[in-house]
């Protein structure tokens, strides 16, 4: 759901009340989305998670997410989730096992970006072949 400005936000259930983008809403939105609004869409839902509680955020993670279109971003929905439950010292939800990458995937693919990624992505990124390095998930 977006508002006015068009930024994406949490949804309202039938009773008008608050409920956080889960990664399976992500999932969604990024369907069609050029790069540019996939990584703004990825910055909004990291902000709404980052301001949910801890006990509540395991619900965010848990329903896997359909498929974007695109096998670098489903890989990526996947590494995202498992690297948020480790952060909040939980296991992730067994749909992330089924996705990862044959070739290496670098979304910010300069020079300095790569071996900033080859040496710093977090391990639940590193072991599905894609690197991004930890401040673009803190920036995203």
């Amino acid at each position: 759901m977006r508002d006015a400005l068009g930024r994406v936000e949490g949804v309202r259930s039938n009773d008008g009340s608050y409920e956080p983008l889960t990664v399976a809403g992500l999932g969604a939105l990024l369907v069609g989305a050029d790069e540019a609004r996939r990584w703004r869409l990825v910055a909004e839902f990291l902000e709404e998670y980052r301001w949910e509680p801890a006990q509540e955020r395991a619900a965010l993670l848990e329903q896997e997410p359909g498929m974007t279109g695109d096998e670098h971003w489903d890989v990526f929905l996947a590494a995202l989730t498992e690297h948020l439950a480790t952060k909040d010292g939980r296991g992730a939800p067994a749909w992330v096992e089924t996705r990862s990458l044959r070739r290496f995937w670098f979304p910010f693919n300069t020079r300095a970006a790569r071996v900033d990624a080859v040496v710093h992505a977090p391990a639940a990124f590193r072991r599905r072949g894609v690197y991004v390095s930890p401040q673009e998930l803190n920036v995203a």
